[in-house]
């Protein structure tokens, strides 16, 4: 059996970060999600998916993202029950994610430019890989091809290519 979602969309609010009673972190947040598709009026419409991320992400998410932060999540789909204070049984359907990933500077969301790297003097971390590590690779990529440069535009030269460099 799967369980397993991919989200990528922004923060409705700022994360909501709390702690057990043993003083494990919990962060909670809803992710607005667009459809793939627009309505008959031609209009984009969301889902607004509730997430939950656990221990030190937790503490992550609520330092680095807020409202209108650009993030990707990688968890599962959870439910859970309880009982309300009317007495009835109430069914909560959320994403326990597993990782999330900041997209964007945090100073993107506000419209704000800052020179000191996207968290001031603290790099974002992006699993071992921070924001700041890449922007400094893409200044010094003189021997890497771009992304949307094409890899095999040649400009009417001839490609030295031996046997020892084909992958069969």
């Amino acid at each position: 059996m799967m369980n397993r979602v991919i989200l990528v969309g922004r923060l409705t609010k700022d994360p909501e970060l709390r702690y057990t009673p043993n003083g494990v972190p919990v962060a909670t947040f809803t992710l607005a999600v667009n459809r793939a598709f627009t309505n008959q009026q031609g209009e984009r419409e969301a889902d607004f998916i509730n997430c939950v991320v656990w221990r030190k992400p937790a503490e992550n998410v609520a330092n680095y993202l807020k409202k209108g932060s650009l993030a990707g999540v990688d968890g599962r789909v959870q439910t859970r029950n309880y009982e309300g204070q009317d007495g009835k049984r109430v069914y909560v359907t959320e994403i326990l994610a597993e990782s999330v990933q900041f997209l964007e500077p945090r100073s993107s969301s506000a419209g704000e430019r800052n020179e000191g790297g996207p968290y001031g003097n603290q790099p974002q971390r992006n699993n071992d890989f921070s924001y700041g590590q890449q922007n400094q690779n893409q200044r010094n990529n003189n021997n890497y091809t771009r992304v949307d440069d094409d890899p095999f535009a040649n400009d009417g030269k001839t490609i030295d290519i031996s046997d020892d460099d084909l992958p069969f």
